[in-house]
């Protein structure tokens, strides 16, 4: 189904599916035990944008740390759970909003069932996660290889599993990092799957190979009215995936808020440090509650011209530049004041 028809569930406080706006993840990568450092980073990604968190609990340890986690976090909590029910069971107990489970590393149907009926009990989700990298050796063979075809199949025999034992409030991941292979197996889970899609390119990669992979992959995806809630993955810092997931969901008019930011490739009448400039500036915009285009440009020959289609930009010049607003020159400024002279602007925008 497209994301319109999905069904709706509720993670936490967040809704996902039956049209409501596609929520944006992330994973921490500090040890769950350590609930410092873990509160820490969440509430550094709670400020860039994100809307659920997912923490790895490998031990018992990490799953009696959610319980404090929890009382210094503002957005839903999700368990990331391989291999020992156990856990699964305790990170429920206490406080998880959410469960990611895969059935088929967890054991057989008897622990299988012991998790569903917790998550029965708490009234929580279970996200079942099948990637391209854990697929089972019967259909890998049953399909000459890892296939967009097979991950479906083993997405779906899960899905079936945990509503044979009495449960639907479900989320539906798949994932490979063959960009090509996620976004078949994505087209063919959605006209099988009533369930709302937690959508990724898994381990995708460092930040420029990640948002690049992510970027083709879910913009694709996304296009196409599937997926009710994403993750960009990278091999970084998680801020990074919540800035790159907000643009991706700009980018294809899924969501509105925040500055824009464009700018141009520099040529050789560029007579200022554009590239920091521009980094600058996007740096800087974050946290301006402002649903505007701004643009940096790199001279005042084209400048004016190019930043027509932008509610305000900058053009920089030889030791000067130009504010501009909607293609009009506003005034000229001192390179080193270009920056703090479009905060101003930024600040006081309609007043």
């Amino acid at each position: 189904m497209r994301r319109d028809d999905t069904k709706v569930i509720h993670i936490g406080n967040v809704a996902i599916g039956g049209g409501n706006p596609i929520a944006i993840q992330s994973m921490t990568n500090t040890r769950t035990e350590d609930v410092q450092a873990t509160v820490k980073q969440i509430l550094a990604l709670e400020k860039v944008g994100c809307e659920i968190i997912r923490c790895a609990v490998p031990t018992m340890e990490a799953a009696e740390a959610l319980r404090e986690i929890k009382k210094q976090i503002h957005i839903p909590l999700v368990a990331d759970i391989h291999f020992d029910y156990r856990l699964a069971i305790a990170a429920i107990e206490n406080g998880a909003d959410k469960i990611r489970i895969n059935p088929g590393n967890i054991g057989d149907i008897s622990r299988v069932k012991t998790v569903v009926d917790k998550a029965k009990e708490y009234n929580i989700p279970i996200r079942v996660g099948v990637n391209s990298g854990s697929l089972e050796k019967n259909l890998v063979e049953k399909y000459g290889g890892v296939t967009a075809e097979g991950i479906v199949e083993s997405a779906l025999d899960k899905v079936r599993m945990i509503e044979e034992l009495g449960y639907d409030n479900l989320v539906v991941s798949i994932k490979s990092s063959d960009v090509l292979m996620c976004v078949k197996a994505h087209e063919l889970i959605a006209e099988q799957c009533q369930y709302p899609l937690h959508v990724g390119i898994t381990e995708a990669g460092t930040v420029l190979s990640g948002n690049i992979k992510s970027s083709v992959g879910l913009g694709i995806i996304l296009h196409e009215g599937i997926g009710d809630t994403i993750r960009v993955s990278l091999t970084g810092d998680p801020l990074e995936e919540i800035k790159s997931a907000k643009l991706i969901l700009r980018t294809l008019g899924l969501r509105k808020g925040g500055i824009e930011v464009v700018s141009c490739p520099t040529c050789g009448r560029t007579k200022i440090d554009l590239i920091g400039l521009a980094n600058q500036v996007e740096e800087m915009v974050q946290d301006i509650p402002l649903d505007i285009k701004v643009a940096v440009m790199g001279c005042v020959v084209n400048g004016p011209g190019e930043a027509k289609e932008a509610d305000i930009g900058i053009a920089g010049g030889i030791g000067e530049g130009l504010l501009i607003k909607k293609g009009e020159i506003v005034k000229k400024v001192k390179e080193d004041k270009l920056l703090e002279t479009l905060r101003e602007e930024l600040l006081n925008w309609g007043k």
